[in-house]
């Protein structure tokens, strides 16, 4: 396989359950799994998985977050739980609660197996909040502490709704294009797909489209925004499309949970077309810093631990995911075969990595300004206003970073 291509890490277990593709809501395929779903219920209910505690922190200790720490740590995530919000579910200790009414886990906020005197709440995004972006959810609800944010939502909200990067659990945006191998033998990139008149299925809005139009690597005669989610078009048409994705779903769960493909999928990273985007950041409001300071301090390595400790053994964070979705009784499927796969790809691609130092979760400002070159002629030219002379700083920051911390070389 030409290295521009991406190889998919082999799945280790049996097919699983037909399941809904992630990141819409939409009708699919498999109308009989959609049809069995209950509406959403109100209650909460206790959790039985989640980390054991081996000890309680001691005031004043590292691990201690009681006093400078708000009493709940409250994370707007960007979707439903899954394998890429990895590093807060591994954090939520036994005892936790998923209330069904406001998609929210909320239990005892765990690092390394130490009760930090806190608790956490995940709260998720997506429809979850009316697709409202991260940035304007924080802006709306101040109860919120941090929010999960692409950076180039952070670029592009930094003169409206200011938000601060403090650490990049995932080091790469797992965001694909993808196409069928069969159909197409000769692409390797998404340049090869701009080569061609094929149509290219995407979410409208995504920023990143802009790139690669402006950029010339696809055709504005080629791409439609129409993309919902659903395999349906790109089946009814014989894998003639190529369509947005995600290296960590549509790979596995078209191949093994859509029986009306079951085949593999080639596709490229948007990141290695040349748009260095962090996906998933944990992020404040950009005013908030001084208050939060010393809670930063001490939560952001413990965030960075627990994206290590998750990836090295997923299955306990894994199963809090699973009952959590399985809680809030919405049309997204998500199962244990698809995040396990999810956590192979994110290893086997360097989605989660250290990137070019040793440590995990902090910002390459190269990059960032890079990105910010991108953006800022794509968002003047949509009529959507950044702040004047934006740099790195203003959008992300290493200060809380533990640079001790990192994946082991020989993982």
């Amino acid at each position: 396989m030409p290295s521009d291509t991406r190889p998919l890490p082999p799945p280790t277990l049996a097919p699983p359950p037909h399941q809904q593709p992630r990141r819409r809501l939409v009708p699919l395929l498999l109308t009989a799994t959609l049809l069995s779903l209950s509406a959403c219920g109100n209650g909460s209910a206790t959790g039985e998985g989640g980390q054991s505690v081996r000890q309680q922190a001691p005031a004043g200790d590292a691990l201690n977050l009681r006093a400078v720490c708000p009493p709940t740590v409250v994370v707007q995530s960007s979707w439903f739980p899954q394998a890429e919000h990895g590093a807060l579910y591994q954090m939520v200790g036994k005892g936790y609660r998923s209330d069904a009414k406001h998609k929210t886990v909320t239990g005892p906020l765990v690092a390394s197996g130490v009760d930090t005197g806190v608790q956490l709440q995940i709260r998720a995004g997506g429809p979850a909040i009316g697709f409202q972006q991260v940035s304007a959810q924080l802006y709306a609800d101040r109860s919120i502490t941090l929010g999960m944010l692409n950076t180039d939502e952070l670029v592009g909200q930094s003169a409206t709704a200011p938000m601060l990067g403090v650490v990049a659990p995932l080091d790469l945006d797992p965001q694909i294009i993808l196409w069928d191998p069969r159909a197409h033998p000769d692409w390797n990139t998404v340049s090869d797909i701009g080569q061609t008149d094929v149509r290219v299925l995407y979410y409208s809005g995504v920023t990143f489209m802009g790139y690669l139009l402006g950029s010339g690597i696809l055709r504005a005669s080629q791409v439609d925004g129409s993309y919902d989610g659903s395999p349906a078009t790109f089946v009814a048409r014989r894998g003639q499309d190529a369509v947005q994705g995600y290296a960590t779903n549509e790979p596995y769960a078209w191949r093994y949970e859509v029986p009306q493909w079951g085949k593999p999928l080639a596709y490229q990273l948007i990141n290695d077309t040349g748009y260095p985007n962090y996906a998933n950041v944990l992020g404040i409001r950009a005013s908030d810093r001084d208050k939060l300071d010393a809670c930063l301090h001490k939560l952001v390595p413990m965030v960075q631990r627990a994206e290590v400790e998750f990836v090295k053994n997923p299955a306990t964070a894994i199963d809090v995911m699973l009952a959590a979705n399985n809680a809030y009784r919405s049309s997204f499927h998500y199962g244990r075969p698809l995040a396990e796969y999810a956590v192979r790809t994110m290893l086997a691609l360097a989605i989660v990595g250290n990137g070019s130092d040793q440590t995990l979760g902090d910002f390459d400002t190269g990059r960032i300004a890079k990105l910010i070159g991108i953006l800022a002629p794509i968002l003047k030219g949509q009529n959507k206003p950044i702040k004047d002379g934006v740099a790195p700083v203003d959008v992300v920051t290493n200060a809380y970073i533990d640079a001790g911390v990192g994946l082991p070389a020989n993982r």
